[in-house]
């Protein structure tokens, strides 16, 4: 006998979550700005305010928004100070997380190989802006990355707009191009410092470093950055959160 499957049964709070995500996915709520109370969205979706309070309630756990007593609910940005260090989870050893220096030490185009065109859904040759730059930590430099982004989602992105930026990268990109980072995945190995490296990360060649490789997606599971950093741990180390 050929099983049957049942159907699947999804809660109307998660269906109204995902009629606010596709607001989001489309524009509809930018960075920054408030959505409708929920009183207002429960009549446009004709269900109970209990219902979008907890898909709301969801959205706010996953940093997709932000509640501001008094002030309403508003779509969450790379600014706000729960979202700031979510990604960045290098701490230092003897507290929580420190404000970052960054300096840009190159920009410049190249083209997508085929291993970074499959993982960021382009084609092979296709047009990238490349950035390397360090972070600093109370004047140490502490992180060098290299940042891969597709040219045609960044058009205008020029060095002079990053070097002006006082603020988080993904803060630049959702303000200035509507591209909102939701979620990484990374992948961390041990790594020793090459004379380049070891020179920019203030270091003797062959240090040790810790290499994390991250592919950052926006709304619908769409990649949209590839970067490589390498870290010195010396006196800081990787949070990483389970479950």
């Amino acid at each position: 006998m050929t099983p049957v499957s049942s159907p699947t049964f999804r809660p109307l709070y998660k269906q109204i979550k995902e009629l606010l995500l596709d607001g989001l996915r489309g524009g509809e709520w930018r960075p920054g700005e408030a959505i409708p109370s929920e009183i207002e969205l429960a009549a446009r979706f004709r269900v109970s305010q209990g219902t979008v309070r907890k898909a709301i309630d969801e959205l706010a756990a996953e940093n997709l928004l932000v509640r501001r007593q008094g002030k309403g609910t508003f779509v969450a940005t790379h600014g706000e100070p729960q979202v700031r260090f979510r990604f960045l989870r290098l701490a230092p050893d003897a507290g929580g997380p420190v404000a970052a220096e960054r300096r840009l030490l190159d920009f410049r185009r190249a083209r997508a190989s085929a291993e970074l065109a499959r993982l960021l859904d382009l084609r092979a040759g296709d047009s990238m802006i490349v950035l390397t730059r360090l972070l600093l930590f109370s004047g140490d430099p502490v992180v060098l990355e290299e940042v891969w982004l597709p040219a045609g989602l960044f058009r205008g992105l020029s060095a002079g707009a990053v070097t002006e930026h006082k603020g988080a990268l993904y803060n630049l990109f959702e303000t200035q191009y509507g591209t909102r980072m939701v979620r990484a995945e990374e992948k961390l190995k041990a790594r020793s410092a090459d004379p380049e490296t070891a020179n920019l990360l203030e270091v003797e060649p062959g240090h040790a470093l810790l290499e994390v490789e991250r592919l950052s997606f926006t709304y619908g599971d769409r990649p949209v950055e590839w970067r490589r950093g390498l870290y010195k741990t010396d006196r800081h180390f990787y949070r990483s959160e389970l479950g």
